[in-house]
């Protein structure tokens, strides 16, 4: 049976539990939020490999409306963050509207009710919702990316994602590989390394890591967070303008980024004392065309005598072991892929029809990954993503976007209740200048020009994935729904009535 709600809210990370929130407090209070998982939390509850911590200050990766003020350092581990998510969940009493366990397989927009028919699979079998608004908020870091390896799929060892962490293999003692040295990487390798028998560091690209300067908070500070007037947010505030300052450096002059490099090369010198190990794990593009990452114990794990670094490539996987470019054969126990997301194809987009049945992952075959403001698409009315294509970022928080994207939202379903309208939807006209604008700024951009190849990119060489502007330039364009921009359908007026949870 159909189950009619106002707002359906696909996935209960940050994002999509902002917006419950946010909605929440407006009087939106009739909407379902979705998610496969056991526990609200997103990216935060699937990565909980060890090591697993946020690369953006904490004071800053949080709600404003939210403050913490009992983190126990300045780049918080991963079991802070979600005991974080829940508490804050619990708080702002959204959670008896979250449904988990439960997996959306289709979004299709129904020309005739002017609603989404949102069919969704869980342990209880399958819910047809009649929704008048589909707000999409997954995160591009949801599916994971698994390396395209000719023998991989009959791998005689333990395999597992980053994403996907095996908390039952114990790595004691064992022969381990790990491909990729990104993000996760190099948080994951510090952890194994010292545990592991032998560990290999399958390395295509090497990253630009600067040193992780690190803070304890003392009793005395979070005493002073919890009770001195408006010395959290002064911090917070302090951290948001520091991060703004990177800006230039990324979009326009990446020579501004030199202290940074030097900082990085640094780290190099005093983390690796071997002359090659430095070389390879040197980059050879500009700082900045892939995101920077931060450790102080990547480079001693990599230099200590149980590590090897290859960075010959891999030709297969044969039985057990892995088999280089140059012919080298490589035993392995458990091999640990942290090869990434698909951050340039979002999932949704393959199960999400919009009028005349057009499938979006159809309309981004012929546009590319794209959208009004990263937030709405022609062709798919009442609509909305929160971290949509072109709202990531390299320097700051992504929670300033969320906490963007989801005001937009909520000025969106002011307008549309007082105008009386059923839909919503950007013009072609409206779209295609707000990306061509995007891409024109982008082609200055140190991720264009800064010659890596990089996750930021889809197959075309187009940046889809980052905003190439200030966040507070982002939040000024996104404060005020500008319907001007958009096609509106009236709404009959037996239509117009709130249900209300």
């Amino acid at each position: 049976m159909a189950r009619p709600v106002d707002h359906v809210i696909v996935g209960a990370g940050f994002g999509g539990l902002c917006a419950a929130i946010k909605l929440d407090e407006d009087g939106e209070r009739d909407f379902v939020v979705i998610d496969r998982g056991d526990e609200v939390g997103g990216t935060w509850r699937d990565n909980d490999y060890p090591g697993a911590a946020c690369d953006v200050p904490s004071q800053l990766y949080s709600y404003s409306f939210a403050p913490n003020s009992e983190w126990s350092m300045s780049f918080s581990p991963q079991p802070e963050i979600l005991a974080y998510i829940h508490r804050v969940a619990e708080w702002a009493g959204v959670l008896d509207r979250v449904v988990l366990r439960t997996t959306v397989t289709a979004a299709d927009w129904d020309e005739d009710r002017q609603r989404w028919i949102v069919t969704a699979e869980g342990t209880a079998g399958t819910t047809t919702y009649v929704a008048r608004t589909l707000i999409v908020g997954p995160g591009p870091l949801s599916e994971p990316r698994l390396p395209d390896i000719p023998g991989i799929e009959s791998f005689e060892g333990e395999l597992f994602h980053s994403a996907r962490w095996r908390h039952d293999v114990d790595l004691t003692g064992k022969r381990v590989a790990v491909i990729g040295t990104g993000a996760s990487a190099i948080q994951i390798i510090p952890e194994i390394q010292p545990i592991a028998g032998h560990l290999d560091v399958y390395q295509r690209t090497a990253p630009w890591v600067i040193p992780r300067n690190e803070h304890h908070y003392t009793p005395l500070e979070k005493l002073a967070f919890r009770h001195v007037p408006g010395l959290q947010k002064a911090a917070r505030t302090a951290i948001y303008w520091g991060r703004e300052l990177y800006v230039p450096a990324f979009t326009k002059a990446p020579g501004l980024a030199a202290p940074a490099k030097t900082m990085a090369l640094r780290n190099i010198r005093r983390g690796i004392k071997d002359p090659e190990l430095r070389r390879k794990v040197t980059p050879t593009y500009e700082i900045g065309c892939k995101r920077i990452l931060i450790s102080n114990r990547y480079y001693p794990a990599l230099d200590a005598d149980n590590c090897d670094l290859v960075t010959e490539g891999i030709e297969r996987i044969e039985g057990n072991a892995i088999i280089g470019r140059d012919g080298t054969r490589r035993e392995v126990d458990v091999l640990i892929v942290a090869t990434g997301f698909e951050t340039t194809d979002i999932p949704a987009a393959h199960i999400v029809r919009g009028r005349g049945g057009e499938l979006m992952a159809d309309r981004f075959a012929r546009t590319g990954m794209a959208a009004y403001k990263g937030s709405t698409i022609p062709g798919f009315p009442n609509l909305f993503f929160v971290i949509g294509p072109n709202t990531g970022l390299g320097h700051s928080s992504m929670v300033f976007i969320i906490e963007s994207q989801v005001q937009y939202i909520r000025d969106a379903l002011r307008t549309i209740r007082v105008n009386e309208f059923a839909t919503v939807e950007p013009t072609e006209a409206a779209f295609e200048e707000w990306n061509a604008d995007l891409q024109r700024r982008m082609s200055t951009t140190v991720w264009s020009t800064g010659g890596c190849s990089s996750w930021y990119l889809d197959e075309h060489g187009r940046n889809t994935t980052l905003w190439p502007r200030t966040t507070f330039m982002f939040r000024h364009l996104l404060h005020t729904f500008d319907v001007e921009r958009y096609v509106v359908g009236a709404a009959e007026p037996a239509e117009l009535e709130v249900v209300t949870a």
